[in-house]
């Protein structure tokens, strides 16, 4: 086997691919003769909030070009590593491409170093990749990912948002992100409790959806004709793991039972 294949110098994938294949990369070279960000399928509300115990990460399934739903069951939550995920919003197709990335990154350094990489370093990593998009992100394909961890060290979930440039914020208790976020983080700043259990957060993550989906029409509510509900994941020192279909149906049966006579949905206790 080539030497060049397995003494790449570096720990970092995505460095090795951009020395030998960059076309591969999501952040090409080449500009775009105009804007076409309008025109590509665009991926919407995530929102993510610390629970006991680890962190929950939710996310609806429209996506839309312009004013047309282009998709009603898209995949907006990738599973990272055993104890982290992300969630894109913005161009689908460059966000999806980069949660892949992402994975085979993560994947790749453990593989190199015999060890993982730390929260922190797992949120560098992704600024890194966020940063490099950025002459794609001036054409009008933005990606802004949202990321969730187990962090085995504190015992507790943590979130990181990021801005265009790749800069990484670590978020205290919740955080949202797309079209619908400023409506879903609303909803998480009444129904937020640090100590909630992690099936109480997954409720309280899919009541946010629902107000999102409520005021802005990027955001797809659960749809239950066609059975298509959002992705929820759950993330402990249990590891990664997707609540199914059924589950997520459990869930919002239970929300929907609440708005028939409540359609605002529940409200935050005065203290």
């Amino acid at each position: 086997m080539n030497n060049l294949f397995t003494n790449t110098g570096s720990s970092s994938f995505t460095a090795f691919l951009g020395a030998h294949a960059p076309d591969l990369l999501p952040s090409r070279p080449e500009s775009l003769a105009a804007p076409v960000g309008d025109q590509i399928p665009h991926a919407t509300t995530i929102v993510a909030l610390t629970c006991a115990g680890g962190v929950v990460m939710a996310g609806d399934r429209r996506a839309t070009s312009g004013n047309m739903i282009s998709q009603r069951d898209i995949e907006k939550i990738f599973r990272a590593d055993d104890y982290s995920c992300l969630g894109i919003a913005g161009t689908a197709s460059t966000g999806i491409e980069m949660a892949r990335l992402y994975r085979v990154e993560l994947e790749h350094y453990e593989k190199l170093e015999g060890r993982s990489l730390s929260t922190e370093g797992k949120a560098n990593r992704l600024a890194a990749m966020i940063r490099g998009n950025l002459p794609m992100a001036m054409q009008g394909l933005v990606v802004v990912p949202l990321f969730a961890a187990y962090d085995p060290g504190r015992d507790a979930g943590r979130i990181f948002g990021y801005d265009v440039g790749g800069g990484p914020y670590e978020q205290r208790e919740y955080h949202t992100i797309g079209s619908g976020s400023i409506f879903a983080k609303g909803s998480l700043k009444k129904l937020y409790r640090a100590d909630a259990s992690p099936e109480d957060a997954v409720l309280i993550s899919l009541q946010a959806l629902y107000d999102a989906a409520d005021d802005d029409s990027a955001t797809g509510g659960p749809d239950v004709t066609r059975r298509i509900w959002p992705v929820v994941t759950v993330i402990t020192a249990d590891g990664f793991r997707r609540l199914s279909d059924e589950e997520v149906e459990g869930y919002v049966n239970t929300l929907l039972q609440g708005r028939m006579s409540d359609p605002d949905g529940p409200t935050a206790p005065l203290r």
